[in-house]
Order: C-alpha cells, then structure tokens, then sequence
C-alpha cells in the first residue's frame, strides 16, 4: 500500500468508498497504464462526472491531464528499489472549468499512477494579484521618477498624458484648469507623441469632467457612455467607437491641477474597479507634479518680474555725457544684493541728470529688497535733484520709519553737459570719495562727505564741484572694490591706492572701458576669492568731433 500526504491508497480489490480512500481531502484519481480510469474517490468524481472506472483518461478528464499521464505512465512502470522512493514523477497543472488544479502523481503497488487533484486556484489568483501589484507599484515609482524630473507645466501634462496612454489606457487626455476663457487640453495615444490644444469648450459636454476640475469624487466609468465624448477630447488619429472612458481628478496643492480622462477603444471590458482606483493613483502622483510645476512656474514668473526691476539699469550715453556702470554681487548664484546704482534723466537734455550710487548694509536678498525701497524713493525726489541735502533728508526719514533696521550708504551726482565740458555736484552720504582721472593720468578725490542714511535722526552732507574736460572721468564706487581681499597671498585688500593705480591706467578711455578694466584688474585680484557686493559708474566726457570739407569732400577728423 502506498501512501501519499499521510492517507493510504487501497489495493486493487478494496471498494473506492471504503476506508481513508473516501476521506481524502483532495479529488483523486488513479488510472492505469492502458489510460483508462481505475478508481476515482468522491470529491473526483464530482469535479470530473465521466470519470467512472473503465472510462477512458483521453475522454474523461481534461486534455492536459491526459498528456500528462501518458508522459508518468513509462516512468511508473520503472521498477523501484526496495526502501526507496524512486524517480519523482511531473506534475501538471491545468484548468478545470473556470477552476486552476494541479495534478500530483504517485506510484501504486499495481504500477498504476495515482493523481491527486490541488485546487490552485485562490493561489494563482493571490500570485497573479501580487504580480499585478508589483508591476503597479514599479510603475507608479516609475512615474513619479519622470513626472517630477521637469518643473515645466507643458512637459509635465505631455508626460502625464504619454504614460497613462501607455500603462493605462488605449489614449489619454489632460484638461488643464481654464485660461482666459479657454481650456489647455493635451492628449496621446499609445506609442504616439502628445499634441496640445487650447481649446473654447464647455467641460460638461462629458460628463463627470466639470466636476474632475472641481476636485469632486470621480464618476464610476459605467455610468459614462462613450458616445458621449466630445470631437474636441478625441486625440487626433483615433479611429473606432469608445468602449470605455474614466474621468478623475487630477488632485492638486490646494486646488484640482486638472482632469485626466482615460478612453479604451472597441468593445473590451469596462475598467475595473481595481483599474479605476490604481487610476486615481496615478492621477494624484500626476496631479501633484502638476500642481508643483504651476507653482515654480507662477513664482519663476513673478521672481523674474520683481529682478527685473532690482536688477542695475545698463547705462548708456545721455544728453551729451557717457554713462557705464558694472556690478557683481557677493555670491555667485546671485543676481542681486546690497550695491545699486541708478541713473535718472533731468525733465529736458538741457537739465542735469541725477546719478545715484549706494551700498546697503547685508548682502543677499533681503538687502536687495531694501535697495529696491531705496532706489524707488530717490526716483520719486528727482525733482529735487538741485538740493542733495534735501534728498537725503528725505531718503533718512523714510528708512528711519521703516521696519527695516538697515543703514546705507551713497553718493549723489548731478551732471550736465555744458558745451565740452561736463560739470558734476558730489554729494557723499558716509560713501567712499568719487574719483576722478584727468587726461594726463593723474587721479584725484573728491572732497565730498556726509553722514549715513538710515542710522541717525539728523545728518549733514557737504558737496563738491567738479568739471571734467573731454576724456575725463569721475568713478563712483562701493567698497566692494577697495575691501576686496586677495593677491598673492589671497588675504591683501585691495586698497584706496590700488584703485587709484588702476583708474590712472584709464585716461582719455571711455566710460565702459574704464569699468570692463576695474572689473577685470579687481577679479584677477580677487582670484574667485570670497568678496562683498561690487558696483561702480564711470562718468565721462566724450569726445567730441567735427568734419572737414577740403576741395568739396569731407577729409579728416580732429578732435576737440
């Protein structure tokens, strides 16, 4: 007698009812070597009706199970040495109506095989569940990857739309919250690009989608036909009815980033209510990818509106004078901080020009924005740019009854053309002296100086006059220049009499090239060494020049 898990298979002659036989918890079978079926217990014969002794294994069971015991009858007939198992015999498995089974055989005394029938179903089921999850779960990750590897809304709704039409669905589609009255709408088949449309429709032409762009509960997709779907949702180059359709929304920070509406194509299945929630799934990684994206871009959007307007103007020539500024903010991956400069056009050419150069206590942002105040409120005294001290008084009060606790220097120059000359009044606010290089290379300082602004209820400011002839220059500067530290050691300043060397050199240059050449001799000092904020202006002279005429042509040029 055999035994097999622990129950004993009966001899030849024992009745198919009696004993363990009929108590086996699994259907089993047992066939001989011809194919036909021996024996079958209850539970065999009530999954497999024609399995009756004499009936035949190709007629009575399924056909997988059939070829597999025609392949175990050669290798039970094997003989087997006594006190050993013998060679194992394969096991199969199959379907049996809507049932998995995998079929276990043994070796009877008889040399007949013994099959016992496992009901794999539930099995199979949860391995196939787990499969499915893992799958998902990779997908998900995976999508997470690509949807956050760009901050730009467009690329974010093409990759959502690219992804759900290749993982999800036959052909997907993002509405975008409405613009101006229009919808931004982008689409994709699978194995296609995605195409984006702006589009003047109403979402409850479908529905579920006004209320996805809401930020409601989806719409089971049973209760949505699918000929109801708009020509404006249908992505470009897809052909056939619409079998299926879900519509979910694309949950955002706050506010719903969209919709995202999945289209099966023919008649196959509806979505699943599994599909559906593994749906919303990725609507809401989707949903808060596109929710970032719109945020950095509204913030990228407004920082680039409000830099512009912290930013230092370009300067050029003005009513007759050149004009050349240059800055560098102390750290590198910054674009603004503490140093400004502005220049402010008198109401006609014939009136002087307001030049103003200051550096803010701090560096960074936050001084920055206080450069911003600063520069907007000596913009709104330019009508005053005849009293100096008045500004100054002004500027003083104004930053006194702020919340900010910053204090700041600057210098203040009116400058007008008069003939060839250019003539300047310096005013010096607690700033280093302006300047001034004249045409034989020798540099002197302007007397000017004055008390800070922002630090004390009362100041005092003295000016100074100063003319330059054509190809003169006065600078303006911050201490940036003069403080910066470096050389061969990489700790010296830069120093007052370093900058008056270097200016020395730049006699009868124009303005710009004055500024490129104190930029270039203070960063080759400076060695990508750490510094404070930069800034200067070059006032300057140009000049001027008159044509000849000898015989009736224009010859030659001299200069005044």
């Amino acid at each position: 007698m055999a035994s097999v898990e622990g129950y004993s298979i009966a001899g030849a002659g024992q009745s198919p009812t009696s004993g363990l036989w009929a108590l086996a918890p699994y259907p089993v079978l047992v066939a001989d070597g011809a194919g036909t079926v021996v024996r079958a217990n209850p539970a065999a014969r009530l999954l497999l009706r024609e399995a009756v002794p004499g009936a035949s294994m190709k007629d009575a069971v399924p056909g997988w199970l059939a070829r597999a015991h025609a392949d175990a009858v050669p290798r039970a007939r094997v003989p087997v040495a006594e006190g050993t198992a013998g060679e194992a015999l394969p096991a199969a498995a199959g379907p049996i109506g809507v049932r998995s089974f995998e079929a276990h055989p043994t070796r009877s005394q008889a040399g007949e095989v013994v099959w016992w029938l496992v009901d794999g179903t539930d099995r199979l089921l949860a391995e196939q569940a787990l499969t499915t999850e893992r799958e998902r779960t990779g997908f998900l990750v995976e999508a997470s990857n690509v949807l956050l590897a760009s901050l730009n809304p467009d690329r974010c709704m093409a990759a959502t739309v690219r992804l759900a039409a290749e993982h999800l669905a036959d052909a997907a589609v993002v509405v975008a919250p409405p613009s101006r009255g229009k919808l931004p709408v982008v689409h994709a088949m699978a194995g296609h690009d995605a195409v984006r449309d702006l589009v003047a429709a109403d979402p409850s032409s479908l529905p579920g989608l006004s209320e996805a762009l809401q930020g409601f509960p989806p719409l089971p997709s049973r209760w949505i036909d699918g000929a109801l779907l708009p020509d404006w949702l249908l992505p470009r180059g897809f052909t056939g009815p619409i079998g299926s359709i879900v519509v979910t929304s694309l949950p955002g920070h706050g506010i719903p980033a969209g919709a995202l509406i999945l289209l099966r194509g023919g008649n196959p299945a509806r979505f699943s209510e599994s599909e559906e929630v593994f749906a919303r799934l990725f609507a809401a990684r989707a949903g808060a990818a596109l929710s970032a994206a719109r945020l950095y871009s509204e913030q990228s959007a407004i920082t680039r509106t409000l830099m512009r307007e912290l930013l230092p103007p370009r300067l050029q020539r003005l009513n007759g004078v050149e004009f050349a500024g240059g800055y560098r903010p102390a750290e590198s991956g910054e674009q603004v901080g503490g140093d400004f400069y502005d220049v402010h056009p008198g109401p006609s050419s014939a009136d002087a020009s307001l030049v103003v150069l200051g550096d803010v206590c701090g560096k960074g942002l936050d001084a920055a924005v206080l450069t911003g105040r600063i520069r907007s409120t000596l913009q709104a005294l330019t009508p005053l740019i005849d009293d100096h001290t008045r500004i100054l008084e002004l500027l003083n009060g104004s930053l006194l009854n702020s919340h900010h606790t910053r204090f700041a220097t600057m210098v203040l120059a009116s400058v007008q053309r008069d003939g060839n000359e250019v003539r300047l009044r310096l005013t010096s606010a607690g700033h280093p002296a302006p300047l001034v290089v004249r045409l034989d290379g020798s540099v002197e300082e302007v007397p000017t100086r004055g008390t800070l602004i922002g630090a004390l209820p009362d100041i005092e400011a003295h000016s100074a006059q100063v003319v330059l002839q054509p190809g003169e220059t006065c600078l303006l500067h911050t201490d940036g220049f003069t403080e910066a530290r470096g050389g061969p050691l990489g700790s010296e300043m830069f120093g007052d009499e370093r900058l008056k060397q270097a200016l020395s050199g730049c006699a009868d240059l124009p303005a710009e090239a004055v500024v490129e050449r104190i930029q270039m001799l203070a960063s080759q000092w400076l060695h990508n060494g750490s510094h404070d904020d930069m800034a200067l202006v070059a006032i300057t002279a140009p000049r001027t020049t008159r044509l000849t005429a000898v015989d009736g042509h224009t010859r030659g040029r001299y200069t005044i």
